[in-house]
């Protein structure tokens, strides 16, 4: 049976996103927004602490008022977590009309898109999703990642980032031997070299696996 999400790696950089609602619900899906370069305004007549927040320190840009539609329209992709039914609706209908990508929480069936349960270690993003059929299930199993991967992965992604950075340079025309050193990276120990405190050992490390 084929799927109805597939999983795809957005550029959130400059995007204008609307967030209409102002609750627990709508704080959380505004949290995940302010984790990428994006431009974000959020609708609802009341609004958490936290996001009245967010908008006097101009993290995002809010206005304290009903959804008006067909703003939504206006918009390069859309999260409607209002507490009203109607208002949802009415922005998942706005959305369709006008081709935008839109989420209505616990409402799959109005989104034409899903937020998956995520882990995050920098530039290292590790998403799990259900196809929208199980969410509880994805969060257990992001659970699970979270000891799979644990903290010093951080630090590893941002040295496989500087890494690969040094094999084009070092072999900017031979695929090959990027290849090579991409698989002595892998292979080799980094949880226990990390753990070494002598002064330039990561450094050394990644400049041997060059060779």
């Amino acid at each position: 049976m084929a799927n109805d999400y597939m999983p795809v790696a957005l550029s959130m950089a400059g995007r204008t996103c609307l967030v209409v609602g102002g609750g627990k619900i709508a704080l959380r899906k505004v949290e995940i927004l302010l984790k990428y370069d994006c431009n974000i305004t959020v609708i609802a007549p009341e609004v958490d602490d936290k996001i009245q927040y967010f908008g006097d320190s101009n993290k995002v840009t809010l206005k304290k008022r009903e959804y008006k539609s067909p703003e939504a329209s206006m918009f390069s992709l859309v999260i409607s977590a209002s507490n009203d039914d109607e208002v949802n609706k009415l922005v998942a209908k706005d959305c369709g009309e006008a081709d935008i990508p839109v989420n209505v929480v616990d409402n799959p069936p109005l989104c034409t898109f899903i937020f998956p349960a995520t882990l995050y270690r920098d530039s290292l993003t590790i998403s799990v999703l259900s196809d929208g059929k199980a969410p509880f299930f994805s969060s257990g199993v992001r659970k699970i990642l979270e000891e799979l991967f644990p903290e010093h992965w951080k630090k590893l992604a941002n040295m496989a980032a500087e890494f690969r950075k040094k094999a084009v340079e070092k072999y900017p025309h031979d695929q090959k031997k990027r290849e090579d050193c991409f698989d002595r990276f892998l292979a080799a120990d980094w949880k226990e070299i990390i753990k070494k405190k002598e002064p330039g050992i990561i450094e050394k490390e990644m400049e041997a696996l060059l060779q």
